[in-house]
């Protein structure tokens, strides 16, 4: 991947950052009304899992030039799974600590863990299955 790319996905990660921290901290009076649950899935744990299902993607896409063998995608991968964990209960801490409008639900953390962990797999077999084509 080109350094312009590599750039603009780091760019794109920040962004996606401040988003995440934006949604979670900030103070919306009016939005629109949506149904309590999806198939039987609170709204709010489906918004959470998709909040926070692209962090270990953007990451390997802003930082994958230290993924070059299994173990070092083992490892960056782990270490971006507990930079979300750090970031998810950061969120839910600061949620419940800093704002009256807010409250930290450990539900939420559970989504946001979820979403990391799956998309910390998805990026390990993806990484993996490019190594051993570059490889081959």
């Amino acid at each position: 991947m080109s350094r312009g790319n590599k750039i603009a996905f780091q760019i794109i990660f920040w962004l996606y950052v401040a988003g995440v921290l934006f949604l979670c901290f900030g103070h919306f009076d009016s939005t629109p009304s949506v149904p309590l649950d999806f198939f039987g899935i609170p709204t709010d744990k489906i918004v959470h899992f998709t909040m926070f299902f692209p962090f270990p993607i953007l990451a390997f896409l802003a930082f994958d030039r230290f993924t070059d063998s299994v173990k070092s995608t083992l490892l960056f991968t782990g270490a971006t799974f507990i930079v979300g964990l750090i970031l998810a209960f950061g969120t839910e801490w600061g949620q419940a600590h800093f704002t009256e409008y807010r409250s930290g639900d450990p539900m939420d953390l559970l989504a946001d863990t979820l979403a990391l962990f799956l998309s910390s797999v998805l990026v390990i077999v993806v990484d993996i299955v490019k190594q051993r084509k570059s490889s081959a």
